[in-house]
């Protein structure tokens, strides 16, 4: 099945919607309709668009003169041949994970990811697949596993990176021990060429290269001529100055050219555009070759007390054929142990682990699986007792360095180990102070035998210029993300990190290494080919560039320099001595942060992990991204634009209507990426602290006052109840509410109890569990929408905890956390509200009562936002004893106490994503799996309503636009019965014609109160 285009279904387009995703500066407009009358793609010149596409994943920013999002080979043609008669550079970009910046420019960008992703075919007798450019890595090989096949190139960010891109940087990955880099997979490509001519580039035999070269030719015959050129001039040349490594990826990749043209006699001028970063030539379809998928893997985690002791480990270790082998050290895991994200894995290593070599297996069944583990564990670490017997296998004689290891057979176990290492940069960039570790020298390649070499040498480097460095990645093929501690906020940092790079090329000349083994040149290390290939490979680069687009205007600058010359890696910062940091505003949130909010604003690097999408990264980051695939909706598009609005690379203001509509109020605050972003970027945070400062400057709007004073509402709608009921059901209600309100016209309004929660336990005396008999007191906090119109989910929450013993009474003088005013942005009223349910709770949370919400996002208020809003002992004892009921109830091994004994029914379970964001969201499903359930439970991000966010018009296109995610995996999943926590979340079902639910979907409390 081919990638969705979410461009046909836009929920921009529905008449309410009052956003589009730019801004109303437009750049150049005569050329934004010359190109608009030529391609069926968008074509965006606003200022928007452009700081967005500005940076990619590395330490650059360059500000495109547009972007055009293709639809068609024919839309790039034209484009490319529009711009190449005016002379205008045109840069063709995918994920934007580029580390060395090979994805900015001035020039026309070209964004295949959004609409040119499509799988195109595959051919089972020669084990190919074609597809188009942007579909990401872990797409294609969705749509490969049923044939047993796989892609094989596997960076890190392949479920965000895409296939040009991984083609155009000469990509490979983690088993690199095991298969060649992208170009060794590359078949033919259809290719538009730097005149807008479109051909496809393939095999030809070298006999036959005399027949399509011409010098004075057109353009593709001249592309001919210089690869004749190449195998008759350069080869001994090439011979000699290539490194004789498969992880090299700098310069043109004239080597797979000579071993292709000796070992087949036969070249592929394809190959040739692998690895060069865009400057040659544009791939809008390619035919790539496939890989069987493994049967087993296993995993061994092995321990050590320093860095170098892992690096001389690594050739030993080779000598055990693993698929992997990947290095992290001490400052990659002391990082790691910070990241909620992965603080368990790293706690499972023994005290004192200084660094870890993650040794990868394949296998053909479970216990050859484990035997092979077993046989490393045996020559590595004799003192291990190991999961199977060794077999008797290799043996080395090299000194044993490691401490202790741990194995993993299963899926989830090996997964989160590779989740950690596939991270590593966005955690070595969590840094919010000045100083981080930054890519530019990060992906030198070494033979394994010198790694202990280079690494002390590297390492002498590194104190000479008083700095510190992290090391790790794919240790097995001898390439290490070596990232040293340097600031570029001043001119002595950026003059450092030049003479690093520039010494550290020195050393790997010096060792027969490669500069880069993975990212490519970019604009880090283009400069850096001249002195690693020597003046004649370097002027042959030249020539070739020269021969593939005449005018330069191909993403000039990586490789081989533009038509002037080559490039300066100083050049481009997106960080910068001169920049001033204005927010505009004093920040009214505790930031404890390194730079405080500023620290925060600048945290994103652009890695591009929100812009993955739910069936291939999951998780619940950025559900308005994965709805309508639009850049400025990821996390990574807010905060480039935040930033730039504040470091004035951005002409705008950011409290300005338009850059609130466009940029943060689609933000829905669902908490994901403060979880998933493996820097912490927590938007939703800056959204409120933004939306803060625009009330002070303008004052607070209607919908703002009405929804964030929903304690009031429901108040009142319960005492008018039933009437409250029957004039929302009036014909024409929704018209008039949408048109006085702005509240969708779709949308069901909450059904208000007479009978609130409160005046019912009232009515019962309190709980049928004395407080002298009870080992656990509970204060059961009434949120508005449980005390005023769920009430029944209040009353199972009551019967659930009472029958597992726990007495429970109704705090006084606590009512909405103010869970409402804050995603409004209404701090003030919020923090009053949080001092005001402190206050009631404390004195009984001291006494030794727990907090209890039956809301999911009432109980993350207190448990995380309140840290933020106060900063006092007594907030942050009622935040660490205030739980969410299943929560508490696994917790604290209540439940077998409840005797719950359900029948088996099977649940589809949807989380809340504030839960999920704060790693509390497996309690109910452990929960009801324990009461009798078969629990499914969704790998769903946000609902889509967000509290108010799905009830006003201008977002209800787009609320429906995220549910469409959810009900889709409702449907896939075979449970009977979808439940869910939020109520939000359970109003957004039960109003979906695709979901079954047959009324509102039970909160998980109703479940366990139905086993009772």
């Amino acid at each position: 099945m081919a990638t969705r285009d979410l461009r046909s279904d836009d929920p921009s387009t529905d008449p309410d919607a009052d956003y589009d995703y730019t801004s109303d500066s437009v750049e150049r407009p005569g050329l934004v309709d010359d190109l608009r009358e030529r391609v069926d793609g968008d074509v965006r010149f606003d200022s928007y668009t452009r700081q967005l596409y500005a940076t990619d994943a590395s330490i650059y920013e360059a500000l495109p003169v547009g972007v055009v999002f293709p639809t068609s080979t024919d839309d790039v043609a034209a484009v490319v041949s529009y711009c190449a008669d005016r002379g205008i550079p045109v840069l063709p970009r995918g994920g934007g994970t580029s580390l060395a910046g090979q994805a900015v420019n001035e020039a026309v960008v070209l964004d295949f990811k959004h609409a040119m992703n499509g799988f195109v075919g595959f051919d089972p007798e020669a084990e190919t697949a074609r597809a188009q450019p942007g579909i990401t890595l872990a797409a294609l090989n969705d749509e490969l596993a049923a044939h047993g096949l796989k892609y094989a190139p596997d960076p890190a960010w392949g479920d965000k990176s895409v296939l040009g891109g991984a083609i155009g940087n000469n990509s490979t990955g983690a088993h690199s021990l095991q298969y060649e880099k992208a170009d060794g997979y590359l078949e033919s490509a259809e290719v538009v060429l730097a005149d807008g001519t479109v051909t496809t580039l393939g095999w030809v035999d070298t006999d036959d290269l005399d027949a399509l070269a011409d010098p004075d030719g057109d353009l593709e015959a001249r592309i001919y001529a210089d690869l004749r050129r190449l195998l008759d001039e350069e080869a001994d040349r090439i011979r000699e100055r290539f490194p004789d490594l498969k992880r090299n990826v700098s310069g043109y990749n004239y080597d797979r050219l000579l071993a292709d043209a000796e070992a087949h006699g036969a070249v592929n001028a394809a190959r040739l555009l692998a690895g060069s970063e865009g400057t040659l030539g544009i791939i809008t379809e390619a035919e790539v070759s496939l890989e069987p998928v493994p049967a087993e893997t296993a995993v061994a985690m092995l321990t050590y007390d320093d860095v170098r002791d892992a690096m001389q480990d690594v050739a030993p270790v080779l000598d055990h054929d693993p698929s992997a082998v990947e290095v992290m050290d001490d400052v990659f895991l002391d990082l790691a142990r910070d990241t909620d994200e992965f603080a368990d894995v790293v706690g499972l290593l023994p005290d004192g682990t200084d660094s870890t070599l993650l040794v990868e297996f394949y296998a053909d069944s479970p216990a050859e699986a484990r035997r092979r583990v077993a046989d490393l564990l045996a020559d590595r670490l004799p003192s291990a007792t190991p999961a199977a017997d060794p077999p008797g296998g290799t043996t080395t004689d090299a000194p044993v360095h490691a401490v202790d290891a741990l194995e993993a057979y299963d899926d989830d176990r090996q997964a989160h180990f590779w989740k950690m290492r596939k991270a590593g940069l966005p955690i070595l960039l969590s840094r919010t102070s000045d100083e981080k570790h930054y890519p530019y020298i990060e992906d030198t390649a070494i033979p394994a035998d010198h790694l202990p070499a280079f690494v002390a040498d590297f390492q002498a480097i590194l104190d000479d210029l008083d700095t510190v460095a992290s090391y790790y990645a794919h240790a097995g093929p001898g390439v290490l993300h070596v990232r040293p501690l340097v600031t570029l906020a001043d001119e002595a940092g950026v003059a450092k990190m030049a003479e690093i790079a520039d010494r550290v090329t020195d050393l790997v000349v010096e060792y027969g290494g490669a500069v880069s083994g993975e990212h490519g040149d970019g604009r880090a290390r283009s400069q850096w080919n001249r002195k690693f290939y020597g003046e004649d490979l370097w002027a042959s680069f030249r020539r070739t560039k020269a021969a593939f687009d005449p005018d330069w205007i191909l993403n000039p600058g990586p490789v081989c320099g533009d038509a002037a010359g080559e490039i300066d890696m100083t050049d481009h910062l997106r960080v910068a001595p001169d920049d001033e940091f204005d927010a505009g505003f004093d920040p009214a949130l505790n930031w404890d942060t390194e730079n405080g909010f500023r620290g925060m604003t600048e945290l994103c690097h652009g890695c591009a992990g929100c812009t993955g999408h739910q069936d291939t990264t999951g998780g619940v980051m950025c559900p308005t991204y994965r709805a309508a695939n639009e850049e400025t909706l990821s996390t990574r598009g807010r905060a480039n634009m935040l930033r730039s609005a504040m470091n004035g690379h951005l002409p705008a203001d950011p409290l300005d209507d338009e850059f609130l509509t466009e940029v943060l109020d689609l933000c829905v605050g669902c908490k994901g990426c403060k979880l998933d972003c493996p820097s912490g970027v927590d938007m939703a945070k800056l959204k409120t602290e933004v939306k803060h400062a625009s009330h002070q400057a303008d004052g607070v709007g209607v919908l703002d006052r009405l929804f964030g004073h929903t304690e009031a509402l429901f108040h009142l709608g319960s005492a008018l109840a039933p009437v409250s009921n029957w004039a929302t059901a009036l014909p024409g209600a929704g018209a008039l509410a949408e048109k006085t309100l702005g509240i969708a016209a779709e949308r069901d309004l909450p059904t208000f109890r007479r009978e609130s929660l409160r005046a019912w336990f009232d009515a019962r005396g309190g709980s049928r569990v004395p407080e002298a008999a009870a080992e656990h007191t509970v204060l059961l906090a009434p949120d508005p929408y449980t005390n005023y119109s769920t009430v029944a989910v209040g009353k199972a929450a009551v019967r659930v905890l009472e029958a597992a013993g726990v007495h429970v009474a109704l705090p006084d003088g606590v009512g909405t956390s103010g869970r409402p005013a804050y995603s409004r942005g209404l701090i003030d009223r919020t923090r009053r509200i949080a001092r005001e349910n402190v206050a009631a709770l404390a004195p009984k949370v001291a006494d030794g009562w727990d907090v209890v919400y039956v809301e999911p996002s009432d109980a993350v208020m207190v448990q995380d936002d309140y840290h933020d809003l106060l900063s006092s002992a007594p907030a942050a004892s009622v935040a660490a004893n205030t739980y969410g009921v299943c929560e508490y109830l696994d917790r604290h091994g209540l439940d077998a106490a409840a005797g719950f004994d359900a029948d088996g029914e099977s649940l589809a379970y949807h989380g809340h994503c504030h839960q999920k964001a704060q790693q509390r969201d497996h309690h109910a499903v452990g929960v009801l799996r324990r009461a009798g359930y078969e629990v499914d439970p969704l790998d769903s991000t946000c609902c889509g309503m967000a509290g108010s966010f799905g009830y006003e018009a201008e977002h209800y296109s787009m609320s429906q636009a995220i549910a469409d995610i959810l009900a889709d995996q409702v449907a896939d999943s075979d449970a009977d019965t979808v439940t869910a926590p939020g109520s939000s979340c359970r109003s957004q079902l039960s109003e979906r014609d695709d979901v079954d639910t047959d009324g509102a979907p039970p909160h998980p409390v109703q479940k366990l109160a139905d086993a009772l």
